[in-house]
C-alpha cells in the first residue's frame, strides 16, 4: 500500500512589514508681493542700506503665470535694486533650499527679464558700477530733446506747491535718436508702477515723451535724473487737425506728494493749446490720476468767463424750488456753443468737461446744503443716462418691448423723443429687479463723494477765485 506522504513543513517566515512612505509637505508656493521687494535708489551707498525705504509697485503676482506664485523655493526673499541714474537693476535672490515638487521650480531669472528685460544686471558688483559708468546716461538721451518749461511756475499755474528751479520738461520724439533706446529702460517703470499699461511702440513716430528731468547741479558736471514722465500720441482728426491723448503718465514714487504730476499735466496742457490740436483725451485713466486732472481742469474752468453766464443760469434754474419732486427733471447740461468754447480753448474734450460741470455747479451753489436735495436729483438724472449710454446732442432713442405673438427676440418698439429729452419718462423699471436702485444710489453717492473731494481741494489751493 502506498502511504499518503505527510505534508513537510516549510520555513517559518515572519509576518510582511509594511513599507512606510513618507510624503513632503504640499508645495503652496509663494505670491509674488510677499517675497519681492523694490526699492528706488540714486547712489550704490544706498543699495542694502537699512535707511532705504521699498516701494510699493501694482500687483506682482501678474508677471508669474497661472496663480501669481512662485513655487520649488523655501524662504524666498527677493530684493530688486533699481538705479534711478541710469535705469539699470539688480536682483538679490536668497533662500534656504529647493523643492521640485508637482508644480516644479519657478524660473525665476525668466520671470524677472519679462519686467526688466536688458535692464537687469546679473551681478552686483557691475550694477554697482552703473552709478559711475553710466552717471551722465540720462544727461546725454535728453541733450537732443526740446526743453518745454524750465524752472518754477510762471505764476499762471494752480499747483499748490512751488516747483523747483532744478526741473525742467523736455519733450522727444519717439523717432528721434536716443528716444527708443531711453524708453526702453523706462519700460519697467512702466510695468511696474503704471497700473495696466502695456508699453507704447516705439517704431510709430507719432509717439512722444514729456519727461520731467532733474537737473543736480554738483561739483563736476551736473546730474540728470527722470522724476517722472508721460507719453503722449498724435493721431489725426478729419479733416485738418490733430488730437493728443495721453497714455501714460508716471512721477517716480520717491518724487510723489508734491504736486510735480499736476506740473507735468499742466505742461502738456499748455502745449495743446499752443499748438492748437482740437483736443487733450486721456487713455483709461486711474481713480487717481482723474482726480488730479479733474482738480487742474476745475480751476483752469474757473477763469473760463465764456461759460459764467451758463453756469450761473443753470445755478438760478436749480435753486428755483423742489426739482426732486418734479416728474421730469432737466438735464442740467452744458449748451452746446459751451461745450464747443471749452474744447476750442481750454482743448479739454467733451466728456471730461461734462464731469467738470457737475463740479462747477456744486461750486457754485451756497449755501450747498440748502441745495443738496436737488442737486442729488441733478446727479442722479445723469448717472441713469449714463448708463443708458444717452448722449445730450441728439434725440434720444428708446427700445421697448411689447406683447406680441411673434418671437420675443423680435418683438419691440423703437421711437425718437423730441428736442433731446429722455423718452423713457414713462417706462415703467422691471419690478423683477428691485436691486436697481439700490445700485443706482450706490453709484450716484460714488459720484457725490468724487466731486465733494475735488471741490475740497480746488477750494482751498484757489479759494479766493469764485465763478
Amino acid at each position: 500500500m502506498v502511504q499518503k506522504q505527510k505534508a513537510v513543513a516549510g520555513p517559518v517566515t515572519e509576518p510582511k512589514k509594511r513599507r512606510r512612505v513618507g510624503f513632503s509637505p504640499a508645495d503652496t508656493g509663494v505670491e509674488a508681493n510677499e517675497c519681492i521687494k523694490i526699492y528706488l535708489v540714486s547712489s550704490k551707498e544706498e543699495v542694502d542700506s537699512p535707511d532705504i525705504s521699498c516701494v510699493k509697485p501694482v500687483d506682482l503676482n501678474d508677471f508669474f503665470e497661472g496663480d501669481g506664485k512662485i513655487y520649488g523655493y523655501q524662504d524666498l526673499k527677493i530684493n530688486v535694486w533699481i538705479n534711478s541714474i541710469s535705469l539699470h537693476s539688480y536682483a538679490d535672490i536668497t533662500y534656504q533650499s529647493t523643492t521640485n515638487g508637482d508644480k516644479g521650480i519657478t524660473d525665476l531669472k525668466s520671470a524677472l527679464q519679462n519686467i526688466f528685460a536688458e535692464t537687469i544686471v546679473d551681478n552686483k558688483d557691475e550694477f554697482l558700477e552703473t552709478f559711475a559708468t553710466q552717471r551722465d546716461f540720462i544727461r546725454n538721451m535728453v541733450s537732443n530733446g526740446e526743453i518745454m518749461h524750465s524752472g518754477a511756475t510762471d505764476g499762471s499755474s494752480n499747483i499748490a506747491e512751488v516747483v523747483p528751479s532744478d526741473l525742467q520738461v523736455v519733450r522727444m520724439e519717439i523717432g528721434s535718436p536716443n528716444a527708443g533706446l531711453l524708453y526702453s529702460r523706462l519700460v519697467p517703470l512702466v510695468l511696474l508702477f503704471v497700473d495696466g499699461s502695456n508699453p507704447i511702440d516705439v517704431t510709430d513716430p507719432d509717439w512722444h515723451l514729456y519727461l520731467l528731468i532733474q537737473k543736480k547741479e554738483e561739483k563736476e558736471d551736473p546730474l540728470y535724473r527722470i522724476v517722472g514722465f508721460t507719453a503722449i500720441y498724435k493721431f489725426y482728426r478729419y479733416p485738418d487737425r490733430l488730437r493728443m491723448r495721453l497714455s501714460q503718465i508716471l512721477v517716480l514714487p520717491s518724487f510723489q506728494g508734491k504736486g510735480l504730476g499736476s506740473y507735468l499735466m499742466e505742461v502738456v496742457n499748455n502745449v495743446a493749446t499752443a499748438e492748437n490740436v482740437y483736443d487733450l483725451t486721456v487713455e483709461e485713466p486711474s481713480e487717481k490720476f482723474q482726480h488730479i486732472r479733474t482738480c487742474i481742469d476745475i480751476n483752469r474752468l474757473r477763469g473760463f468767463n465764456p461759460i459764467k453766464p451758463a453756469i450761473d443760469s443753470a445755478v438760478q434754474t436749480l435753486t428755483k424750488g423742489k426739482l426732486s419732486k418734479k416728474a421730469q427733471i432737466p438735464r442740467f447740461t452744458p449748451p452746446l456753443n459751451a461745450i464747443e468754447q471749452v474744447r476750442e480753448s481750454l482743448k479739454i474734450n467733451k466728456k471730461q468737461f461734462l464731469k467738470c460741470w457737475e463740479i462747477l455747479i456744486y461750486l457754485a451753489l451756497d449755501p450747498i446744503d440748502k441745495y443738496m436735495e436737488d442737486y442729488t436729483s441733478v446727479i442722479t438724472n445723469h448717472v441713469r443716462t449714463d448708463i443708458l449710454g444717452k448722449d445730450i446732442e441728439t434725440p434720444k432713442k428708446q427700445v421697448v418691448d411689447v406683447p406680441s405673438a411673434f418671437e420675443p427676440e423680435v418683438s419691440f418698439v423703437v421711437f425718437k423723443s423730441l428736442n433731446g429729452e429722455e423718452a423713457n419718462s414713462n417706462v415703467q423699471v422691471d419690478e423683477n429687479k428691485p436691486d436697481q436702485e439700490q445700485q443706482l444710489k450706490q453709484l450716484v453717492d460714488e459720484r457725490i463723494r468724487e466731486i465733494k473731494l475735488v471741490a475740497e481741494k480746488v477750494s482751498k489751493i484757489c479759494p479766493e477765485v469764485k465763478v
